[in-house]
């Protein structure tokens, strides 16, 4: 905006604008698949007039995080009155912000480790925030189990960040603030005698050994750094071989990503297809299915932890193919919760669905908690809650 005078002027809240637009971007598409210009664009200003508000894209992307996390604080910070107030406000937050589950669990591992540790203490601080409220309705919940809670609910609404859909807005809030509430009112008894060591499923013998090690190492890696922090030479070293002859093997890392992730989806499915095979009834599966589910997150962390947070860095054809995969996944799951449930009609199942896989997909990897004797125990109680199947 320019005045009589001559003098340019920002438009008020031009900043906050250009924040929203990345952080959408970023979490549709990727931060590597976006560029300042797009997101200029988004905003109708320039590249140039961008870097007057961001440096780079980096600082960009941190203060995106940031603004994502500052509303969920603020929301947190509504809801102290108790857990009824708190989903709510929780609630009505992650529909305004479907973009931060996928910021937080892809795109912030790109940050500088420090900027990444200031960003995690806010986030363990809005917990304790929210356990304290919890704690006052649940004496009996020592700290520990508490954040537990939180932790899990965070988790639950962050399933929005990967569908789109969803049901008329009060519809969706009420939805989403009763799902959180089942699950806050799950109780804590004493934890009940370990479960037995799954037994590993047959699996088919594969004669090219380095190639099945490259595909772990690359699982670890890939999931406890992100695919662009690991070099071949890293790759390479995590096998003992050089990195060059990581080329022996794939042609590119982008292939190596993409064959790690097909080794993922093969285990998963084998695993589950095996335990829906065998039940009885629509119920039993789901039982079953979903015991199979915890006991492969358990197991297998890195696979998982990659499928979450890497499939945007295939190329398009391998996409596409992780995606449909997904999709027919939580198809499975959709029309099964529907044969156990029927009042629930597509949109509920789905987003009761999303919230079950996202909340199991982060408690196996969140420290402290992964830690936890008892913890596919408590998450199978706190995945029934918000299947509605408790």
């Amino acid at each position: 905006m320019t005045t009589e005078r001559g003098v340019v002027r920002r438009p008020p809240g031009r900043k906050a604008q250009i924040l929203v637009v990345a952080s959408e971007r970023f979490h549709r598409s990727g931060y590597h698949q976006v560029s300042m210009a797009e997101v200029a664009a988004g905003v109708g200003i320039t590249a140039p007039a961008l870097y007057r508000h961001f440096t780079n894209k980096p600082e960009l992307l941190r203060q995106a995080v940031g603004a994502e996390l500052a509303a969920l604080r603020t929301a947190v910070t509504a809801g102290r009155a108790g857990p009824a107030e708190l989903c709510a406000r929780l609630a009505a937050a992650a529909i305004d912000h479907r973009a931060l589950g996928t910021l937080w669990q892809r795109d912030a591992r790109l940050l500088p480790a420090a900027q990444r540790a200031g960003l995690r203490r806010e986030l363990r601080a809005d917990v304790r925030r929210m356990a304290e409220v919890l704690g006052l309705a649940r004496p009996e919940l020592g700290r520990a189990d508490a954040e537990l809670l939180c932790w899990s609910l965070l988790s639950a609404y962050g399933g929005l960040s990967y569908h789109t859909f969803a049901p008329p807005r009060r519809r969706f809030e009420r939805l989403l603030t009763g799902l959180g509430e089942a699950l806050l009112d799950v109780p804590f008894g004493p934890p009940g005698p370990p479960a037995p060591a799954s037994a590993e499923l047959s699996w088919p013998a594969v004669a090219d050994t380095r190639r099945e090690e490259l595909l772990a190492a690359a699982a670890r890696l890939f999931h406890q750094r992100g695919f662009d922090n690991v070099s071949t030479d890293q790759l390479g070293a995590a096998v003992g071989i050089a990195g060059p002859s990581v080329y022996k093997h794939f042609d590119t890392k982008a292939e190596l990503l993409a064959a790690t992730l097909v080794r993922s989806r093969e285990r998963l499915w084998h695993e589950i297809s095996a335990a829906l095979a065998g039940a009885a009834t629509p119920a039993a599966a789901l039982d079953s299915g979903l015991r199979a589910y915890l006991d492969f997150a358990r197991r297998h962390v890195d696979y998982l932890g990659v499928t979450v947070s890497e499939t945007e860095r295939l190329t398009e054809p391998d996409r596409k193919a992780a995606i449909d995969a997904r999709r027919d996944l939580l198809r499975t799951w959709v029309g099964l919760l529907r044969q156990v449930r029927p009042e629930y009609d597509k949109a509920e199942a789905r987003i009761r669905v999303h919230a079950m896989f996202s909340l199991v997909n982060d408690g196996v990897r969140n420290r402290p908690g992964c830690q936890r004797a008892d913890l596919t125990e408590r998450l199978e109680a706190f995945a029934r809650a918000v299947l509605g199947v408790s």
